[in-house]
């Protein structure tokens, strides 16, 4: 046992020497089911989600209807908002119940109390400090290597984190998101190459309803110097935010690493502002941009259809014209 003012299980590097991360954390999970009657509760409550999917052009969207997921879809996170509320990452304010698995020096897997899919972790950064991606990617990229089986999401402080104020990623069981599969099925038909060497390869999506670039390499240098690149050319197109509007998917699959970059320009659409009928209470982060669009609300999951998925994806993703320069720097690096 060690204690970082919280308890922590193990390190997780430490766990792997006698078994797959998919074992620890599939009986880590089910610990804290056994002893923290919320999670018990919110997990056993996934049974009685539903679900309805869409079919596009050689792709899907599925909508899951999922009520417990009201407090992230409807979060403030204005500064002020932000400002009177104590921090719900922050290692001392966790409940009683919570323990953790320690992932390097800096972050803890916890298990997501309020979860999406079926094994849903949260896994924060031990100090308070803002949401941040560049700074924190090999993090991720390592956290992805160690999680296999896992698939690693990272929310933007302004594309769906509902705690920008303290660094943290999310994990889930990998081939819950349609892209995961999908990726690999349309990637030679339906994206421009615009890096390939022995290294590291680069593909752009411009039809694939919200823009994605993806990156893979077995290299963990090369994935950090191609979304570097990604990053700093998409920021100093975007250089009236703090960092760059920006949604991540990473895992590491057949000894690859895959990250999947959703460059936006808006948090969330105009129906999510709506009033009375016109209103559906969508935020979209980083696992609808992987194809699971989450409804809180009854309302929303019976009324959405596949236009309004078109339509709130064109509303937040950057434009057709964006996306094309962004890619022409990106290939000219």
């Amino acid at each position: 046992m060690i204690k970082m003012d919280v308890n922590c299980i193990d390190k997780l590097e430490n766990l792997l020497e006698e078994k797959s991360s998919v074992e620890i954390l599939g009986d880590f999970l089910q610990q804290q089911i056994g002893s923290w009657p919320l999670a018990a509760t919110n997990y056993k409550g996934l049974e009685q989600v539903e679900e309805r999917e869409f079919e596009f052009d050689g792709f899907k969207i599925r909508v899951q209807f999922n009520p417990e997921r009201i407090r992230s879809s409807a979060a403030k996170v204005d500064p002020k908002s932000i400002a009177k509320r104590a921090c719900f990452l922050c290692l001392d304010k966790l409940p009683a119940e919570q323990l953790g698995i320690a992932q390097g020096d800096d972050f803890v897997i916890l298990v997501n109390p309020f979860p999406i899919i079926k094994e849903h972790f949260t896994i924060p950064k031990l100090n308070h400090e803002d949401q941040s991606f560049m700074v924190n990617v090999e993090s991720m990229l390592s956290l992805a290597k160690s999680m296999q089986g896992y698939t690693v999401f990272y929310n933007g402080p302004k594309c769906g984190a509902s705690a920008p104020d303290h660094m943290h990623f999310q994990a889930g069981k990998s081939g819950f998101m349609p892209l995961e599969a999908e990726y690999f099925e349309i990637k030679d038909s339906s994206s421009e190459l615009l890096v390939q060497n022995k290294e590291v390869e680069v593909r752009a999506f411009h039809h694939y309803l919200r823009k994605m670039i993806s990156i893979e390499s077995t290299d963990i240098d090369s994935m950090l110097k191609a979304t570097a690149v990604f990053y700093s050319r998409f920021s100093s197109m975007q250089m009236e935010e703090k960092e760059p509007m920006l949604n991540a998917i990473c895992s590491f699959v057949d000894g690859k690493y895959v990250m999947h970059l959703f460059p936006r320009k808006l948090h969330r659409p105009r129906q999510y502002f709506a009033e009375g009928g016109q209103q559906l209470l969508i935020s979209p982060a980083s696992v609808d941009f992987g194809g699971v669009f989450i409804t809180p609300r009854r309302e929303d999951f019976d009324k959405i259809t596949a236009a309004d998925i078109t339509d709130i994806f064109s509303q937040v993703s950057v434009e057709k014209d964006f996306f094309s320069t962004l890619c022409r720097a990106i290939k000219e690096n």
